[in-house]
């Protein structure tokens, strides 16, 4: 009889699958903007197994940095753009083809590691303190202190080139 955790966790994973596909496909519209929100559905989907794995501190992160503040620059992104409604209807067979060996290379990496992989191992049960901020700041600052700060100034380079971007010429 499966636990109601385990329940919890196929409903998020499935979201997560079936979001993340309409982001990509978007079946029901070929308006980016509804990709934008099928991602942010995805996210959250993301932030409830995040939550199911006791990670209270980063499912928090996941929806306000990812689901608010990011989503909020793609939506900018997206309508500052204005892409035109054929250009988004024509799809390319070089991309087509590119996407879906990179479709197929993931699914064979996802099938090798899941082939692979050993239940009860000592690898999956090796983790931090459960929902620890702490020691997640910890990790965060002392080993990865340098990839930090790089992600900092590019999300700053980021931000200077959309207001550069949305700024409109005053002559």
């Amino acid at each position: 009889m499966p636990q109601f955790t385990d329940l919890l966790f196929f409903a998020f994973a499935g979201m997560a699958l079936l979001f993340g596909f309409l982001t990509v496909a978007n079946p029901i519209s070929r308006n980016p903007v509804t990709s934008a929100m099928f991602l942010v559905l995805t996210i959250i989907s993301l932030a409830g197994l995040y939550l199911l794995l006791h990670a209270f501190f980063l499912a928090a992160v996941q929806v306000l940095v990812y689901a608010g503040a990011v989503m909020v620059l793609f939506l900018f992104v997206i309508m500052l753009l204005d892409i035109k409604e054929e250009e988004r209807r024509r799809l390319k067979t070089f991309t087509v083809g590119v996407g879906s060996v990179a479709v197929a290379a993931l699914l064979g990496i996802l099938t090798v590691s899941a082939l692979s992989a050993k239940p009860g191992s000592p690898a999956g049960q090796t983790r931090l303190a459960v929902g620890d901020t702490a020691e997640l700041g910890k990790v965060l600052f002392n080993h990865w202190l340098l990839p930090f700060e790089i992600l900092s100034v590019l999300l700053l380079v980021a931000m200077v080139g959309v207001i550069l971007l949305s700024k409109k010429d005053l002559k």
